[in-house]
C-alpha cells in the first residue's frame, strides 16, 4: 500500500476522533508518513465530527482528503454527505444501526455492520467506533495486526487502563464481523 486516505465521520460524542487517532498511531508505530486532520462543529456532543487520515509510504502533499479510499460512516448524515466522494474502487464501512438507508454505489464496495448492537450485546456500550476500526482493519489491513493492539495501548490513557481490554475486545468483534 503506497497511500490510503480515510474519512471517519459521525456525530460528536461517537468517538470518531478517537477512532482516527487509533488508526494514526498505528501508522506512527510502523514509521509511515501520516496526516490526521480532525474537523468538528462547536457543539461538544451531537454536532458533526469527522476526521481525515492519510497513511503513506511517501511524503504527503496535503492533509485534505477530498476523494477518500475509505469512508467509515457512523451516522446517516455522514454516509449521505460522503457517499459520492469515495474514490472508484474504494470501500464504505457503515454502522447499519445508525445508517438505516444503506445505499449501494457503483464502483464502491459498501459494507454494513450493526456495530452499535454488536458492541452493546458484548457489554461494550459506547465502543461502536472501535468495532468499526476493527472492521476497517479487516477490510484494508492498513497495518500489521499486532500494531493495531499497540496503537490501542498508546491511545487509551493510563487513567482509563481498565478500558484497554474492552477496546481490544471491540476490535476483535469488528475484525470478525
Amino acid at each position: 500500500m503506497s497511500e490510503l486516505q480515510i474519512v471517519l465521520a459521525g456525530f460528536g460524542g461517537q468517538g470518531v476522533l478517537f477512532a482516527g487517532k487509533v488508526v494514526s498511531y498505528a501508522a506512527l508505530i510502523e514509521d509511515r508518513e501520516l496526516s490526521w486532520l480532525p474537523s468538528y462543529g462547536p457543539e461538544m456532543r451531537g454536532g458533526t465530527a469527522n476526521c481525515s487520515v492519510t497513511i503513506s509510504d511517501d511524503p504527503i502533499g496535503s492533509p485534505l482528503v477530498t476523494t477518500p479510499d475509505v469512508l467509515v460512516a457512523m451516522n446517516q448524515p455522514s454516509f449521505d454527505k460522503f457517499l459520492d466522494e469515495v474514490r472508484e474502487g474504494g470501500v464504505i464501512i457503515a454502522d447499519t444501526d445508525m445508517v438505516p438507508n444503506l445505499r449501494q454505489r457503483e464502483g464502491v464496495r459498501v459494507v454494513g455492520i450493526p456495530s452499535t448492537t454488536l458492541a452493546e450485546d458484548a457489554g461494550l456500550k459506547g465502543l461502536s467506533n472501535i468495532v468499526l476500526v476493527g472492521k476497517l482493519w479487516a477490510e484494508t489491513h492498513f497495518c500489521a495486526r499486532e500494531t493495531l493492539d499497540a496503537a490501542m495501548g498508546k491511545c487509551v490513557p493510563a487513567k482509563k487502563a481498565a478500558m484497554l481490554e474492552k477496546n481490544k475486545q471491540a476490535l476483535e468483534i469488528g475484525i470478525g464481523a
